[in-house]
C-alpha cells in the first residue's frame, strides 16, 4: 500500500489497492451481523429451501448491480463518494444528490445497526451485561469513532486484524457444524414454518443486509489507486466469496441442528458447535463481524458526504467539503456520522434491542434497494442510451442486466413494505424535487444528455414519416423578440399561448458580419439563456447574425427548424417606428407564404396574476377565428390565467341574421368542446364602436387579418392603431388554416 498522491484540492489522498481498498471492507461488511445473529433463524423459520431462495434472490441483485458498478467504473475517472460519485456523473447532479443524501442516511443508520447487533452478541455471551447494553453501544461508538479520526491507514490496519480473525472463526463453526451434517434432518429442516408475522418477504428484509456490504468498499473509492480496477474485480470477488459462503452456512445449519433451536438460539449454535470446543474463536469472529461492519460503514458513510459537499449541491451541506491535510480526511462529516450513531443509539436502546435491530434491518434494507435501483437504473442510461464515450473496459456488461436489476429492485421494494417503500421513493423523489429547482453550473459531463438525444433522434425520424393532421397540431411558436429585457411581455405571451403543448423559440437578431461578432453572439446567446431562466420561461434560445435585418429575419423563418418540427407560428411585436411598417408587412407576407400563421402583439402590459381575467375574441368567420379560439382556451391553461373567463362577439346588421350567427356559434363552440360565452351584437354602429364599447374592460383581446399590400400597408397600421388606442392588449391572428378548431 503506497502511502499518497496529491488529490484535486491539493490534500493528499490515500492509495489503496483492490484487497485492502475494497474487498476488505465489503467481504467483513457481507460476513458480519446476519452471519452471526439472524442467519439461522431465517433458516429456522424460512426453512432451508426458503433461506437459499432468499440469498439467491439477494445475490441476483447484487451481482446485477455490482455488473453496473463495473461498467460505469471502468468507463470513467473515479473520485471520492463512490456510489454517489458513480451516479451523478451519469444521471446528474439531481439524481446524484438525492441519491447520495439517501446513501449517507443508510451507511450511517449502519454503523449504530451494526453495533446493536454486537451489544446483542455481548448480552447473549455474558448475561450479566444485558442491564448495560446502552453503555456498551455508546462506549463501541467512541472506540469506533477514534479508529476512524486518526485515519483511513489505521482502519484499515485493524480491518487486517479483524479478517483474521472473523476468518477463522467462520472455519471453526463451519467445521463443527459439518462434523454434525445429518442429511435425514436436512430433509426435515427443508421446508418453511413461518410464524405469525414473519413471512418469506419479512425475512428477506432482515436477510438484506448481509449483501449490502458492497457499498463499504464501493465508497472507498477516493482512497484508491485505480478505482476503476479495483471496484470492479473487489466487488465481484466479494460477491462470490460470500455467496459461497453463506449458502454453505444454510446448508450445514439446516442439517446440523433442529428448527427449534435454529429459531431460537442461532448464535448460541455455533457456540456450541465449533470445532475443538473453540467456541470462544467464534465469539470473537462475532464481536469481529459486528464491529468490523461498523467500522466499514463508519469509513464509507463520512466520504460520501464529502463528496457531496465538494460538489456543492446543497448549501447547509458545504461545510463537510473540507478534508485533512494528510490522507483528506473527511473529519467534520465523520463527526456528523458520530452524532447520528449517538442518537440512532440512544434511541433504539431505550427499548426492546432485539426489535429495534430487527427494525432498523428492514429501514437499512430499503434505503440499499433504493441506492442499487438508482445504480442500475444509471447503468442503464449509459448503455441504453448508445452514447458513443459509453466504452467500459469491463464486458461483462448488456444493458438488460441493468435493467433487469433495476426492475427486481423495484419489484422487491414493494413485496417487503409497500408503505416503507413508497416512503423512501417519496424522499428520493423530494430531494430530487428539490434540487431540480437549484441551477447547477455543470452537468459532470453526465449520460443524460447522450439518453434523451438517441431517443430524440430516433423520434424526429420517425415523426418526419408521419402525415402531419389537424388532430395532432400542436403550437410550435418563433418569437422573434429583439431585446428580450424590453420584450418580456412579448415572450411571455408567447410562452402562454403554447401553455405546455408544443415548443417556443425565442430568437434575437445582430447585424453585422459574423467573423467579427461570433464573440458577441455568444454573449448574447448566454444573456438570452440566463434572462428565460431567471423569469422562469420554458423555451429555446436562438441568436443570428446577418448582414440585413430584414434578409436575416426571412432566412430565420425558412432555416429555423428542429428536424421535422418547424415554427407553425410568427409572434412579433407590433411596429410602433413607422418606418418598420412596410418591412413589417413583408415579413407577415413571407411567413404566411411559408405556410405559418402570424400573430402580432400590441402591447398594453399584462394583467396581475390574482385577478379575474376575461378574453375577449371578435369573430369575423371560422378562417381566423379556429385560431382565435384555440389559442383562447390555450391561454386559460397557464396558472396566471386560470381564473379567466372566454367571451365570443359578432357583430351583425339585423336581427334575422343574429339568430342564426347566434345557433352557429353555439353549436361550434359545442362541437370544440371549448367553454366560452356567445354575444352577437346587432347593431349599425360601427366595428370601431362596438369594439372599444364592449372590451375596453378585457384583459386580452383577439382579433383576426389579413396582411395586406406593402403600399396598403401604413394605411393599414395607422387604422389599427386608432382602433386599439387606449384599449388592453390586443394579439392580432392570421391563420395559415393548419390548426383546426373541430378536429
Amino acid at each position: 500500500m503506497q502511502e499518497a498522491e496529491p488529490s484535486i484540492n491539493g490534500n493528499t489522498k490515500n492509495q489503496l489497492g483492490t484487497f485492502t481498498g475494497v474487498f476488505t471492507p465489503s467481504i467483513l461488511t457481507i460476513l458480519g451481523i446476519i452471519m452471526f445473529l439472524r442467519a439461522g433463524y431465517v433458516v429456522g423459520v424460512g426453512g432451508v429451501g426458503g433461506a437459499l431462495l432468499i440469498l439467491v434472490i439477494a445475490e441476483i441483485i447484487v451481482v446485477l448491480t455490482a455488473l453496473s458498478i463495473a461498467a460505469i467504473a471502468t468507463n470513467t475517472q473515479v473520485h471520492g463518494g463512490g456510489a454517489y460519485y458513480l451516479i451523478s456523473r451519469v444521471l446528474g447532479p439531481e439524481f446524484g444528490g438525492a441519491i447520495g443524501i439517501t446513501l449517507f442516511f443508510a451507511q450511517s443508520l449502519s454503523v449504530p445497526f451494526y453495533i446493536l447487533g454486537f451489544a446483542e452478541a455481548m448480552g447473549q455471551t455474558f448475561p450479566v451485561l444485558k442491564e448495560h447494553i446502552r453503555w456498551i453501544c455508546l462506549s463501541a461508538a467512541v472506540l469506533l469513532f477514534g479508529i476512524n479520526y486518526f485515519g483511513v491507514r489505521w482502519a484499515v490496519k485493524a480491518q487486517l486484524v479483524v479478517l483474521s480473525v472473523l476468518a477463522l472463526s467462520i472455519l471453526i463453526f463451519l467445521g463443527g457444524l459439518a462434523l454434525k451434517f445429518d442429511l435425514a434432518l436436512l430433509r426435515e429442516n427443508w421446508a418453511p414454518d413461518y410464524v405469525p408475522g414473519v413471512g418469506f418477504w419479512v425475512l428477506f428484509a432482515i436477510y438484506f443486509p448481509a449483501v449490502t456490504g458492497i457499498m463499504a468498499g464501493i465508497n472507498m473509492s477516493g482512497d484508491l489507486r485505480d478505482p476503476g480496477r479495483s471496484l470492479s474485480r473487489g466487488t465481484l470477488v466479494a460477491v462470490l466469496v460470500g455467496f459461497l459462503l453463506y449458502g454453505l452456512q444454510i446448508v450445514l445449519m439446516g442439517g446440523a441442528e433442529t428448527r427449534e433451536m435454529l429459531q431460537s438460539r442461532p448464535y448460541a449454535l455455533l457456540v456450541w458447535n465449533a470445532l475443538f470446543g473453540a467456541g470462544f474463536l467464534v465469539v470473537a469472529g462475532m464481536f469481529a463481524a459486528t464491529i468490523s461492519s461498523a467500522l466499514s460503514s463508519f469509513l464509507a458513510a463520512p466520504r460520501v458526504m464529502q463528496a457531496i459537499a465538494r460538489d456543492r449541491l446543497l448549501r447547509p451541506l458545504n461545510l463537510f467539503a473540507a478534508g485533512t491535510r494528510r490522507g483528506d480526511e473527511p473529519r467534520r462529516a465523520l463527526m456528523l456520522t458520530f452524532s447520528i450513531t449517538l442518537v440512532v443509539l440512544w434511541f433504539a436502546t431505550g427499548v426492546d434491542a432485539t426489535a429495534a435491530f430487527n427494525r432498523m434491518a428492514a429501514l437499512v434494507t430499503m434505503f440499499f434497494l433504493c441506492t442499487y435501483l438508482i445504480i442500475n437504473v444509471a447503468a442503464f442510461v449509459e448503455a441504453f442510451g448508445s452514447n458513443p464515450s459509453f466504452r467500459p473496459r469491463f464486458k461483462w456488461f448488456h444493458w438488460s442486466t441493468a435493467l433487469v436489476g433495476a426492475v427486481a429492485c423495484v419489484v422487491i421494494m414493494g413485496l417487503i413494505q409497500l408503505g416503507n417503500a413508497l416512503l423512501a421513493v417519496a424522499l428520493i423523489a423530494g430531494l430530487y424535487a428539490h434540487m431540480s429547482r437549484r441551477s447547477y453550473m455543470t452537468t459532470y459531463g453526465d449520460a443524460r444528455r447522450g439518453f434523451v438525444y438517441a431517443h430524440i433522434s430516433k423520434y424526429l425520424l420517425r415523426l418526419r414519416n408521419m402525415r402531419a393532421h389537424p388532430k395532432s397540431w400542436r403550437p410550435t411558436i418563433l418569437v422573434l423578440s429583439g431585446n428580450p429585457q424590453t420584450r418580456l411581455n412579448l415572450i411571455l405571451y408567447g410562452v402562454w399561448l403554447e401553455a405546455g403543448r408544443g415548443i417556443v423559440t425565442v430568437a434575437q437578431l445582430i447585424v453585422g458580419h459574423l467573423e467579427s461578432l461570433i464573440k458577441r453572439r455568444q454573449e448574447a446567446l448566454q444573456r438570452l439563456m440566463r434572462f428565460m431562466r431567471e423569469h422562469d420561461i420554458n423555451a429555446f434560445a436562438e441568436v443570428v447574425v446577418a448582414e440585413d435585418f430584414d434578409e436575416g429575419i426571412r432566412i430565420l423563418l425558412q432555416g429555423h427548424s428542429i428536424g421535422p418540427i418547424k415554427p407553425n407560428i410568427v409572434l412579433m411585436g407590433w411596429p410602433s417606428d413607422r418606418t418598420r411598417v412596410r418591412p413589417f408587412m413583408r415579413h407577415l407576407r413571407d411567413a404566411r407564404t411559408l405556410g405559418m400563421s402570424v400573430l402580432s402583439v400590441v402591447d398594453r402590459g399584462v394583467p396581475p396574476p390574482e385577478k379575474e381575467k376575461r378574453v375577449d375574441i371578435w369573430w369575423r368567420g371560422q378562417e381566423n377565428g379556429s385560431l382565435m379560439l384555440i389559442l383562447a382556451h390555450l391561454l386559460t391553461h397557464n396558472w396566471e390565467w386560470a381564473r379567466t373567463s372566454i367571451r365570443i362577439y359578432r357583430l351583425v346588421e339585423s336581427e334575422q341574421a343574429r339568430a342564426s350567427a347566434r345557433d352557429n356559434l353555439l353549436e361550434l363552440v359545442d362541437a370544440a368542446r371549448i367553454k366560452a360565452g356567445v354575444e352577437v351584437i346587432v347593431s349599425q354602429e360601427s366595428f370601431a364602436s362596438a369594439f372599444r364599447r364592449r372590451s375596453q374592460d378585457a384583459s386580452v383581446v383577439f382579433l383576426g387579418f389579413h396582411p395586406v399590400k406593402e403600399e396598403e400597408a401604413e394605411s393599414f397600421h395607422s387604422g389599427i392603431d386608432a382602433l386599439l388606442e387606449d384599449m388592453p392588449t390586443a394579439i392580432l391572428v392570421h391563420s395559415s388554416g393548419e390548426a383546426d378548431l373541430l378536429a
